[in-house]
């Protein structure tokens, strides 16, 4: 199983996605083992996006992300990393697919309602900038036989 990093952003928390996009997430299969509500500050902010520092568009993203409450999320399961991605829809919700997230849930590309780990190295660093290892629970939910093939 590998893990992955989900944030339900400002513009979700504030239009009431929360419950939506952790049903979403829940109905495919994958399980949730660590989630939190916060306000992120601009340290962590700038470190989150990081790689887009150099870009023009790096203070609106920091600017936005501080704008209000997230929901930070450890989501498990195969393949996590990339089944998130497909779930959620792409980066511009023009372009996301109905029935993803994004194609479903948003309009504008910043205000996409939802970030997921594009990767597996930017999940692992998510998830250290957001959660500590006595943050994220190890459990085996009762249905896991039923969503995977042992």
């Amino acid at each position: 199983m590998e893990r992955t990093f989900v944030m339900v952003k400002p513009d979700g928390v504030q239009r009431g996605f929360i419950g939506e996009i952790v049903s979403r997430i829940e109905r495919k299969g994958l399980k949730i083992v660590g989630m939190k509500m916060l306000s992120i500050d601009e340290g962590v902010a700038e470190r989150h996006y990081a790689e887009h520092r150099e870009k023009p568009f790096f203070r609106s993203l920091v600017d936005y992300i501080t704008s209000g409450p997230v929901v930070a999320m450890v989501v498990e399961g195969r393949d996590a990393v990339s089944v998130v991605r497909r779930l959620v829809g792409k980066t511009d919700p023009a372009e996301a697919d109905p029935g993803t997230i994004r194609g479903d849930l948003a309009m504008d590309i910043g205000r996409n309602v939802v970030h997921a780990s594009d990767s597996h190295e930017s999940a692992k660093r998510e998830i250290g900038i957001f959660f500590s290892r006595d943050e994220i629970i190890d459990y085996r939910k009762f249905d896991e036989g039923w969503v995977y093939e042992q």
